[in-house]
């Protein structure tokens, strides 16, 4: 399973993005804000761009295993091998202050001042998550693929 995240709208402390699921559009999703990193930057290099908390992790292409957050006391989709980050998931939320580099799907999104906000979120986290338990559950493996602001 392939789940494409375009990052096309830039807040002032939030990313909005469309989401594909093996090239069907799916829905939105809201990062922190998205400094230009890259996977094939060195983690020193990232050090000097990224503030803890309010950065969009790198453009690239990050497997996704479902592993239990004790965080959030369930089963969550993880990112694996992110540089520069740990524990990047996939969960619900609806503001760049729940991101903290996380991805967080929407149904919908609005803007609020200056910055994206999405709605519907346990929906929308709900729906991928199920489609990459199945397809795991498959024997798929299932890769997230960030790309740079359009």
């Amino acid at each position: 399973m392939e789940i494409v995240v375009t990052r096309r709208w830039k807040g002032k402390n939030s990313t909005l993005s469309t989401i594909a699921v093996d090239g069907v559009a799916h829905h939105f999703c809201l990062e922190d804000t998205d400094r230009e990193l890259t996977q094939d930057m060195t983690p020193a290099d990232i050090a000097k761009v990224k503030v803890a908390g309010r950065t969009a992790i790198p453009a690239g292409r990050y497997q996704v295993v479902i592993t239990y957050s004790n965080r959030f006391r369930k089963k969550l989709p993880l990112l694996l091998d992110v540089p520069g980050f740990a524990g990047i998931r996939i969960h619900s939320g609806n503001r760049h202050v729940d991101t903290e580099g996380c991805l967080l799907p929407g149904m919908t999104y609005w803007k609020d001042g200056a910055d994206y906000v999405v709605g519907t979120s346990r929906t929308a986290c709900e729906r991928l998550q199920a489609a990459i338990v199945r397809a795991i559950g498959e024997g798929e493996e299932v890769w997230v693929t960030v790309c740079g602001l359009i």
